[in-house]
């Protein structure tokens, strides 16, 4: 057992890397709209066409990650099925369900 040691899945790792390039990316647009030599209500706008570009991409993902993760938990509870399917006649024989 390792103490003092915290050890992240690859998976939280991923996740956390994604938020923080998302992060990244936004902070690095907005700073560059705000910089650029544009009329205020032209940059405005643009702001505006940007965070619902960036609000459409989020919640595409965020509907795919969901239909994935359905899918993992449809299978899963499928292999449990068929895993109970499989212990239970087994476990009458070892408990000896099948005596006289």
């Amino acid at each position: 057992m390792r103490e003092g040691r915290y050890e992240a899945s690859e998976q939280a790792s991923f996740g956390t890397a994604v938020t923080f390039l998302l992060i990244g990316l936004g902070a690095g647009a907005l700073i560059g709209l705000l910089f650029a030599p544009k009329a205020g209500r032209k940059m405005r706008r643009e702001l505006r066409r940007r965070y619902e570009d960036a609000r459409d991409t989020i919640e595409n993902w965020r509907e795919e990650a969901r239909g994935v993760a359905e899918e993992a938990l449809e299978r899963g509870a499928e292999l449990a099925e068929e895993f109970r399917g499989r212990v239970t006649p087994r476990t009458r024989v070892f408990s000896g369900g099948n005596r006289k």
